[in-house]
């Protein structure tokens, strides 16, 4: 997941399908495949080799950084709306059909 955040430091901006793209290029084309980032900047549109061999660079120091625990885990709201009862008791009142 190349986030927004790494546009400036990864080649400009990427849209949402680019790095989708560029996310199934990563799991066909693997370290091994000979020209691997010429391939992966054809299957994503309009970026260079060298642009989506950095746009990867800096997601693995994303991924290392996220590993050490240098990224704090984000705070999401409960779904019951700010509720923090458990899980039983919201179970509880469920039906099947």
């Amino acid at each position: 997941m190349a986030s927004s955040s790494m546009s400036s430091r990864g080649g400009g901006s990427w849209t949402p399908e680019q790095n989708k793209a560029f996310e199934r290029a990563l799991a066909v084309y693997d370290q091994d495949t000979p020209d691997r980032w010429y391939n992966v900047a054809k299957a994503v549109g309009g970026k260079t080799a060298e642009e989506v061999k950095r746009h990867y660079e800096v997601l693995v120091e994303d991924i290392k950084h996220i590993e050490s625990g240098h990224v704090p885990f984000p705070k999401y709201r409960s779904a019951g709306g700010g509720s923090n009862g458990n899980m039983s008791d919201r179970m509880k009142n469920m039906k099947l059909r």
